[in-house]
C-alpha cells in the first residue's frame, strides 16, 4: 500500500497507508467511538467537511452492506482507522469497505495510532487536518490547514425537492424540513402512522401552512447552527403558530436560537453510540447515539431542560412552556446503536394528537 501522511493543525504528523481514493483531503479531524455501524458513520451527512477517525481497531469486518447506509453516498471528506478489514465475514456483504471508498472517492487511511490521535483530540480538541501524498507540507497546504472552516453544509445536503411518503394507516399528516440527516427521523414517523411530506431545507412559514400539516418536524444535519440565520427565522414564525414541533440535532439547536438561546461548539464533539444522558425529571439513565459539534450553551428564558449529559453535564433535550415544542440532541431511535429512548417520539405524537382532538 502506498504511505500517506496525516498532519494536524497542532503540527504532528503521522505516516500510514493509503486504503480508500488516492488523493488529498483536508477537513475537520473529529473520532467517533461507535464500535459498529461503520456504513451509517460513512454516509451520515453530519459528518460533511470532517475526516472521521473511528477509535475501534478493526473496521470493515462485515463488509459493505447498501441496505445499511444512511445516505446515498458519503458526506465526509476522509477516513482514518487502524486497520481495515480486508475478508469481511458476513451473508449480507457485497464487498470490501475499501472498494466501497475507492468507489466514492474518499480519501482513506490506515496503520496510525489511533488512540494517540484520539487522547490528542480529547486533549486539544477538534483540529483541521489534511491527509497527503507529500512527506512535508507546501506553503499553500499550510494555509488551507489554517483556514479551513466547515461551511455550506445545509445547502450541499440539505432536501431540495418536497416528496410525499404516503401511509396506509395514516391518522396524521407531518410536515419534515430536512437539513441533511432525515432518513432515520421519516422511518420513525412512518412507523407512527404519520404521512409525511419532506420538504425543502429552505421551506417557509407560508410554504409549512400550504400542505396543511398536523404538525411539523426538524431533521438534523451538519455544521453551525448559527450559520443558518434565515432558517432560523422560519422555526421562530413555525413555533409562534402553535403547531406541535419536534426538533433533533442541529434544528434543537436552531429552534433554541430563534427562541433567544445561544450556542458554542463542543471541544471535541459526542459522536459514538453510547452517549449516556440523564432524564431530569426521574433521573433515568439513557444510552444515546449522537454526532454533534455544538450544544445549547445557554437555554431560552422559555425552555426547561429535560434531558442532560452526564459526562459534561451539557443539554440534550428541551420542552418549551409558551410555544408547543420540545427538542433532543440525539435520535430517539438508531439503527446502528441503542434504543432506548425510541419512546420519545411518542410525545410528538401524543402532541398532535391533543391539538386535532380540540
Amino acid at each position: 500500500m502506498k504511505p500517506v501522511y496525516l498532519f494536524l493543525q497542532n503540527g504532528m504528523r503521522f505516516c500510514g497507508s493509503s486504503c480508500g481514493f488516492e488523493g488529498e483531503a483536508l477537513g475537520e479531524l473529529v473520532f467517533t467511538t461507535a464500535m459498529g455501524g461503520f456504513l451509517e458513520t460513512l454516509t451520515d451527512g453530519c459528518y460533511y467537511g470532517q475526516i472521521v477517525l473511528d477509535t475501534f481497531p478493526i473496521i470493515g469486518s462485515y463488509g459493505f452492506i447498501s441496505e445499511d447506509l444512511d445516505g446515498k453516498k458519503p458526506a465526509l471528506n476522509g477516513f482514518i482507522a487502524r486497520e481495515f478489514c480486508g475478508e469481511p465475514s458476513n451473508f449480507r456483504s457485497e464487498g470490501t469497505i475499501e472498494n466501497y471508498l475507492k468507489e466514492n472517492k474518499i480519501v482513506a487511511l490506515s496503520g496510525v495510532d489511533t488512540r494517540k490521535i484520539t487522547k490528542t483530540l480529547r486533549d486539544e480538541g477538534v483540529m483541521n487536518c489534511i491527509i497527503t501524498e507529500n512527506e512535508e507540507l507546501t506553503h499553500d497546504q499550510k494555509e488551507k490547514l489554517l483556514n479551513y472552516r466547515v461551511s455550506g453544509g445545509v445547502e450541499a445536503l440539505g432536501t431540495k425537492k418536497s416528496e410525499v411518503f404516503k401511509n396506509e394507516n395514516a391518522k396524521r399528516r407531518v410536515a419534515l424540513l430536512g437539513f441533511g440527516e432525515h432518513k432515520a427521523l421519516l422511518k420513525e414517523l412512518l412507523r407512527r402512522d404519520c404521512e409525511v411530506i419532506l420538504m425543502p431545507y429552505n421551506s417557509t412559514y407560508e410554504d409549512i401552512l400550504s400542505v396543511s400539516p398536523d404538525g411539523v418536524a426538524l431533521s438534523d444535519g451538519p455544521g453551525d447552527p448559527c450559520d443558518n440565520t434565515e432558517i432560523i427565522g422560519e422555526i421562530g414564525k413555525i413555533a409562534k403558530s402553535g403547531l406541535p414541533v419536534f426538533a433533533m440535532g442541529l434544528s434543537h439547536q436552531m429552534l433554541a436560537l430563534s427562541q433567544g438561546g445561544k450556542t458554542s461548539k463542543l471541544k471535541h464533539g459526542h459522536r459514538g453510540a453510547s452517549q449516556p444522558v440523564v432524564e431530569t425529571e426521574t433521573g433515568r439513565i439513557l444510552i444515546t447515539a449522537q454526532n454533534r459539534g455544538y450544544t445549547v450553551s445557554e437555554k431560552p428564558a422559555n425552555a426547561e431542560i429535560i434531558y442532560g449529559n452526564v459526562n459534561d453535564k451539557t443539554v440534550e433535550g428541551l420542552k418549551y412552556s409558551d410555544i408547543n415544542a420540545y427538542s433532543l440532541e440525539f435520535m430517539p431511535n438508531d439503527a446502528s446503536g441503542p434504543i432506548d429512548t425510541a419512546y420519545i417520539l411518542d410525545e410528538f405524537i401524543s402532541m398532535i394528537d391533543k391539538k386535532n382532538e380540540r
